[in-house]
């Protein structure tokens, strides 16, 4: 009892880690969960595919290329999915570890939230530009301009 109370304590710790700043990176983050003994191989299974799903859905979420793409969009589907029928779901594998499925979820949808904020904000500028020398060639061209 006393062993599955402060495995659950770690787990939260851990998973509590994941939304901070983005200078912790996730592999600094799941390093810290295989230092922890004390998992059955089982579990460890379990969390060797949420490191997966959660490194797939972070990694290639700006992807390029077909496949990398579809890792994404799968790893997201199967994170956002509600299903506790299939034993390595994302909701029975959170359970088993003892990480709150929804909050787990919540917090990679604001992970991604954040980064496609950053993306739409590094590309403003260049819009920007864009659009104010196209109206600077605008003007050129009509003769009613005036500065």
């Amino acid at each position: 009892m006393i062993v599955a109370a402060a495995t659950s304590l770690y787990i939260e710790e851990k998973i509590r880690s994941l939304f901070q700043a983005d200078s912790l990176a996730a592999h600094q983050y799941f390093n810290t969960f295989h230092r922890k003994d004390g998992l059955g191989p089982e579990e460890k299974l379990m969390l060797a595919v949420l490191e997966d799903g959660i490194s797939c859905f972070q990694k290639y979420l700006f992807a390029q290329h077909k496949g990398e793409r579809r890792l994404f969009r799968e790893a997201q589907d199967w994170i956002l999915e509600e299903d506790k029928e299939e034993p390595f779901s994302f909701e029975n594998i959170c359970e088993v570890l003892g990480i709150g499925p929804n909050y787990l979820r919540r917090g990679l949808l604001r992970w991604k939230q954040k980064q496609l904020a950053r993306r739409r904000k590094a590309k403003a500028p260049k819009t920007a530009s864009a659009n104010h020398l196209q109206l600077v060639a605008d003007g050129r061209r009509d003769k009613s301009y005036n500065l």
